[in-house]
C-alpha cells in the first residue's frame, strides 16, 4: 500500500494540473479553512436578514413612490439566495421599518448596518489566514471597519447589477437568447464582484492581478450553486408541506451559505497556491517538498504577535532524524527572563 501511495504521489507531483489541485486541497486543510468557512456561514446567517431589512428600509425611504422598482430590486436581491428567497418574499417574511420617528428610524438603520458587518469582519480574518499574514502586522479595528463598509458597497452594487440584468431579461421577453446573454453577463458580473471583494479583503501587499484566477473560480462555483439552489426549490421543495418546508428553508440557508463560504475559501487558496507556487505537495512524507516547507514556514511565522517576538523555522534531514531538536516543554522557560526565550519550530 505504501509503494502504491508513493507511485500516486510521484505521478501527481510530475503533472502541473494535479499538483496544483492537490496543493490547493492541502493548503485548505493546513489553514483550517473548514472552520473559517463555518465561521463565515455563521456570521452570514446573522447578516443576511439585517442586510435584507436594511435594503428594504432604504428602498422604502428613497423609492417609496415607485412600487414596481421596489418589487424588481427586492426579487433580484432575493434571487441571490434561491433556497430562502421565496420564503422571504412572502407577505410577513421581511418588511421595511415603518416609523414616523426620525430618531427611531436612524437608530434602526444604524443597528441593521452594524449587525450586517459580522460577515465582513469574518471575511477579513479568513483572507488574512489564507495569505498567512503575521498577526503583528494585521490591520487594526478602524482599517478593518473601513474595509467592511467597502465590502458592503460591493454587495449593494451586486443588487443593482442584478436588478439591471433582471430587467434586461424581462425587456427581452424571456427569449432563449436573452436568457443566455443574461447568464453570460451574470458570470462576468460575479467574477468582477468577487475580484473586488478579494481586493478589499486581501492585504494591500498582494497585487490585484494575482486575485484573478480565484475570482474566476469563485464565479463558476457561485453560479453553479445558484442554479443548483433554483433547481432544488423548483423540483424538490415546491410540494413540501408547510412544516417540512420551514425546516428545509432554515437548513437550506445554513447549507447554502456554508457551501458558498467553502467555494470562496477554495478560490482564495487557489490564488495563494498559484502565486506563491506552493506545489507540488507531498502526499506521503518524508520527504518534504520545497512547497511543503514553504507552507509550514508561513504557518509558523503567522503566529508572531509582537515586534519583539522572534519566530524561526528549521527543518532537519529526513535521513538523519537525530538532527531534529527534541520536543520542548514550554514550562521549562517559566523561570527564565523574557529576553532569553526563543521560539523555534
Amino acid at each position: 500500500m505504501k509503494k502504491l501511495l508513493r507511485r500516486i504521489d510521484a505521478f501527481q507531483q510530475r503533472h502541473t494540473g494535479t499538483a496544483l489541485l492537490i496543493g490547493v486541497v492541502k493548503k485548505f486543510g493546513d489553514d483550517q479553512c473548514g472552520s473559517l468557512a463555518a465561521l463565515l456561514a455563521y456570521y452570514g446567517v446573522l447578516s443576511v436578514f439585517p442586510l435584507m431589512l436594511l435594503l428594504f428600509t432604504l428602498l422604502g425611504i428613497f423609492f417609496g413612490h415607485d412600487l414596481a422598482l421596489q418589487h424588481r430590486v427586492i426579487h433580484s436581491a432575493l434571487a441571490q439566495f434561491p433556497v430562502i428567497g421565496q420564503q422571504l418574499a412572502r407577505p410577513g417574511g421581511i418588511s421595511s421599518l415603518r416609523t414616523n420617528s426620525v430618531l427611531r428610524l436612524t437608530l434602526g438603520v444604524i443597528w441593521l448596518l452594524w449587525g450586517s458587518l459580522g460577515v465582513t469582519q469574518a471575511g477579513q480574518r479568513a483572507m488574512a489566514d489564507v495569505w498567512n499574514v503575521p498577526l503583528v502586522i494585521r490591520p487594526g479595528f478602524v482599517p478593518r471597519l473601513g474595509r467592511s463598509f467597502g465590502l458592503l458597497g460591493v454587495l449593494f452594487l451586486n443588487v443593482v447589477v442584478s436588478t439591471v440584468l433582471a430587467g434586461f431579461v424581462t425587456f427581452g421577453g424571456g427569449t432563449a437568447l436573452s436568457q443566455v446573454v443574461a447568464i453570460v453577463a451574470g458570470f462576468v458580473v460575479n467574477g468582477t464582484l468577487f475580484l473586488l471583494g478579494f481586493r478589499i479583503l486581501t492585504p494591500k501587499s498582494v497585487e490585484t492581478r494575482w486575485l484573478l484566477s480565484g475570482a474566476i473560480g469563485a464565479a463558476i462555483g457561485w453560479s453553479a450553486l445558484q442554479y443548483g439552489g433554483t433547481w432544488l426549490v423548483g423540483h424538490q421543495l415546491r410540494h413540501a408541506s408547510q412544516l417540512y418546508g420551514y425546516f428545509a428553508s432554515i437548513l437550506g440557508l445554513v447549507s447554502f451559505l456554508f457551501i458558498a463560504a467553502e467555494i470562496t475559501m477554495y478560490a482564495a487558496e487557489l490564488n495563494v497556491v498559484r502565486v506563491r507556487h506552493l506545489y507540488p505537495r507531498s502526499l506521503v512524507q518524508p520527504p518534504l517538498t520545497s512547497a511543503d516547507q514553504a507552507v509550514l514556514t508561513a504557518l509558523a511565522l503567522e503566529s508572531q504577535r509582537r515586534p519583539e517576538q522572534v519566530v524561526t523555522v528549521q527543518f532537519h534531514s529526513h535521513d538523519d532524524p537525530s538532527s531534529a531538536p527534541a520536543p520542548k516543554d514550554p514550562s521549562d522557560d517559566a523561570d527564565r527572563p523574557p529576553d532569553a526565550v526563543t521560539s523555534t519550530s
